[in-house]
């Protein structure tokens, strides 16, 4: 079961080594919209020493991203500020307030948060969105799935047009959903819904 976890979440958490030894707090999130995954972390200091460090935390030296801490081998792991940063767009800068495609070209809303598989994969499985009423009548935050997500001139994200039959209002089920859309994405089977920007119904889990 996939444990979904938003990178707003993550801003301050700590960094802690297997060891035990908290080393740092997570500052931001650095994200690669392209390749659908989280490259680092740029970091802070904890207690008196608050203030953003010099070193950061490539992805790729994270043991697990846990309920409470991010777990790291050891402070081996952390790299230049440059070789994580450089590598990704932050969070909070590039894709935070981006608008949402379908590839049918709807516009469905705009980006608040994204959505990480907790774990070691640092994988984006979706978006937490202001959704706008051709995704949603009332015009809610909802969660959906990303998909083949790819960026149109550094700004708009796309994702596919049946990824809005399987939005929810709420983080919790949005595991369930997101592993049927990825099923119905390497499989379709008789009886999915239908690739259509039609607007969806305004109640239930699925949108």
């Amino acid at each position: 079961m996939i444990s979904p976890v938003l990178a707003s979440e993550l801003t301050k958490r700590v960094v802690v080594t297997l060891g035990g030894e908290a080393v740092a707090q997570v500052k931001d999130t650095v994200f690669d919209a392209r390749a659908g995954r989280v490259t680092g972390f740029t970091l802070s200091g904890r207690g008196l020493l608050a203030g953003p460090l010099k070193k950061s935390l490539p992805f790729c030296g994270v043991h697990a991203v846990g309920p409470s801490a991010v777990m790291i081998p050891g402070e081996t792991v952390l790299a230049e500020h440059d070789a994580v940063v450089g590598s990704g767009e932050a969070g909070h800068g590039h894709v935070i307030g981006a608008p949402v495609l379908t590839d049918r070209g709807t516009e469905v809303g705009t980006v608040l948060d994204v959505v990480i598989e907790a774990g070691g994969s640092g994988r984006v499985i979706g978006f937490e969105i202001a959704a706008n009423e051709n995704l949603d009548r009332r015009e809610r935050k909802v969660f959906i799935p990303r998909g083949d997500t790819r960026a149109v001139s550094g700004r708009a994200l796309v994702v596919p047009a049946h990824a809005r039959h399987y939005v929810t209002h709420d983080l919790p089920s949005f595991s369930a959903q997101v592993e049927a859309f990825e099923a119905h994405t390497r499989e379709p089977a008789a009886g999915t819904p239908p690739t259509t920007d039609a607007p969806p119904a305004a109640e239930g889990g699925q949108a």
